[in-house]
């Protein structure tokens, strides 16, 4: 176990509180707000600033590049929520580069078994076609020759399978657990 120094005790607090409160807005509201993200990504640069100086800065900076770069693509092509991106900004301040890097990993890897799990629970209990119908936005129109109606935010996030702040979080803590004798 490493020494306990005011650096590592501030981070891992920190980093917990930041990743348990996003978890716990996304799952109840579907949404992380930006004053939630926002003081966490300031605080992150402080903290680097402070007790890491210049290369610490650059690390949070190259961890920003990844995790809000990566989430940021994945937002445009529609595959993911603004909140989403913000919260790995922030986050990747903190983390920087490599231990985002694990963090994206990790939380893919949750992510594609939860997603799986939920699915096939649903396929097992509602069957293939009302699951195929709950959560495939297929665009086809409500009435032949009729131009398909915009899918509107509220249906987009009722379409979602899983809120991504759970698996970064739960991500966050096992590479914060694993890396906890390196840090």
């Amino acid at each position: 176990m490493p020494e306990l120094t005011t650096e590592l005790a501030v981070f891992v607090v920190c980093v917990g509180l930041f990743t348990l409160a996003a978890a716990i807005s996304d799952m109840r509201t579907r949404r992380i707000p930006n004053k939630l993200t926002v003081p966490a990504f300031f605080a992150g640069l402080v903290f680097q600033g402070v007790f890491n100086g210049g290369p610490g800065l650059l690390d949070a900076l190259y961890g920003f590049g990844i995790g809000f770069g990566l989430l940021f693509v994945l937002w445009i092509i529609g595959g993911g929520g603004g909140g989403d991106v913000k919260l790995m900004g922030a986050l990747a301040v903190w983390l920087g580069f490599d231990l985002t890097l694990r963090v994206l990993i990790g939380s893919t890897v949750l992510v594609v078994a939860g997603t799986g799990a939920v699915m096939l629970w649903s396929i097992c209990t509602k069957g293939k076609g009302k699951t195929k119908k709950k959560y495939i936005a297929t665009g086809k129109p409500i009435k032949k020759g009729k131009k398909p109606k915009a899918e509107t935010v509220k249906e987009r996030q009722e379409r979602r399978i899983m809120a991504y702040a759970i698996p970064v979080a739960v991500a966050t803590w096992g590479v914060l657990i694993w890396q906890l004798p390196k840090l």
